[in-house]
C-alpha cells in the first residue's frame, strides 16, 4: 500500500448526500479480481448519460456535461469534497479501489459509512470528517475559485487553504500510523512474523499431532 504523508491537490466537488457504493462503482463492473482498472468506472451512472457495461471504451460513451468530474476545471483532482454519509450501502471494497485508481487520495465529507471509512485506510486513502459548516464553506470556495487546492499534512493533522488558513482534523492513532507507513492489514501482521514463527514452532513441539497426524495420541 502506498503511504500517505502529505498532499497538495486540486479539489473536486460532489455536492450530494448519501452516495452509496453502487453509485461509486456499479455492480456490473465488479467481475475483476484485481484492484486496478476500476477508475474508469467511478461514478459511472453519474458521469455518463448511457448505461455502461464491462468492456466498453468510456471514450465512446456520452458524458453528462453537468456532472462535476466531467468539467475541465476539475480534471486531475486528488481531493474529493462531498457531503453526508458517503460510502453507504454494500461493503464492497471495490469502491475505494475505484476512487484510488481514478486518482483521489483524500476525501473530505461531513460523515462516512463505517465499513467504507475503514476500507479507505486499508487502501491508502485518507477520509477526513469535517463539521457541516466547514464543508459548506469549502464548497463555496471551490466553486468561486478555479484551480482551488488544499494542502493536507497527515502527521500534523492539518489542512491548509489557499488563504493559508489552517484547519485541524481528527484521526485514530493506529489508522494514522498505518497510512504514514503504508501498512495494510497484511503488512501489519507480517511485522510480527518472527513472533508468529516462534509461536508456531513452540506449538509444534508441544502439540505435534496438530501438525502431523502420525503423532496423534491413541484414544483408549
Amino acid at each position: 500500500m502506498e503511504a500517505f504523508t502529505s498532499l497538495t491537490g486540486l479539489v473536486a466537488p460532489l455536492d450530494r448526500n448519501n452516495i452509496d457504493t453502487d453509485a461509486i462503482v456499479p455492480k456490473q463492473f465488479l467481475k475483476a479480481i484485481v484492484r486496478t482498472g476500476y477508475g474508469k468506472h467511478l461514478f459511472d451512472e453519474l458521469r455518463f448519460l448511457d448505461e455502461g457495461e464491462l468492456g466498453q471504451d468510456p471514450a465512446t460513451r456520452q458524458q453528462n456535461p453537468r456532472f462535476s468530474l466531467n468539467q475541465p476545471r476539475y480534471q486531475g483532482a486528488q481531493i474529493l469534497l462531498t457531503r453526508e454519509n458517503f460510502g453507504c450501502g454494500s461493503s464492497r471494497e471495490h469502491a475505494p479501489w475505484a476512487i484510488l485508481d481514478y486518482g483521489f487520495r483524500s476525501i473530505l465529507a461531513v460523515s462516512f459509512a463505517d465499513i467504507f471509512y475503514d476500507n479507505c485506510f486499508k487502501n491508502g486513502i485518507l477520509p477526513i470528517a469535517l463539521d457541516v459548516a466547514l464543508i459548506d464553506r469549502l464548497f463555496k470556495e471551490v466553486e468561486a475559485a478555479e484551480g482551488y487546492r488544499l494542502s493536507i499534512d497527515l502527521a500534523a493533522q492539518t489542512i491548509t487553504t489557499p488563504s493559508r488558513e489552517t484547519l485541524d482534523f481528527e484521526i485514530d492513532a493506529s489508522r494514522k500510523r498505518s497510512l504514514l507507513e503504508g501498512l495494510d492489514d497484511i503488512a501489519i501482521t507480517l511485522a510480527d512474523a518472527d513472533a508468529i514463527r516462534r509461536y508456531e514452532q513452540l506449538r509444534a513441539r508441544q502439540e505435534p499431532w496438530l501438525f502431523d497426524p502420525a503423532c496423534r495420541p491413541a484414544i483408549s
